[in-house]
């Protein structure tokens, strides 16, 4: 994690603090424009699914963010869907890293 950026590397931490505490199988945060951060995590029931990352940026969303300056998601998958992402800011990073 040397590489990346004190704010990203604050975001890793959030991401694998919000998997850990709910036993989740991915965590993931967000960094605003305004440079505040959001949590979200996988969330599996009978009736419906929800990534972390969709969890993440719907919580930026619904607190007033219009645009995103960075992303992780904590996963063993390796693989995530960036359309999350993409949607509310084109170009913005994802950064995706193992538990």
């Amino acid at each position: 994690m040397s590489e990346l950026s004190p704010e990203d590397t604050k975001l890793v931490t959030l991401a694998k603090a919000a998997r850990a505490r709910v036993g989740a199988a991915e965590g993931a945060a967000v960094r605003d424009g305004d440079g505040r951060s959001y949590t979200g995590v996988t969330v599996a029931r009978p009736s419906f699914a929800v990534s972390a990352l969709q969890l993440a940026v719907a919580n930026a969303v619904a607190a007033g963010a219009s645009t995103l300056e960075s992303a992780v998601v904590v996963t063993p998958d390796g693989e995530v869907d960036s359309s999350p992402v993409s949607d509310l800011t084109p170009g913005a990073p994802l950064i995706v890293v193992a538990p």
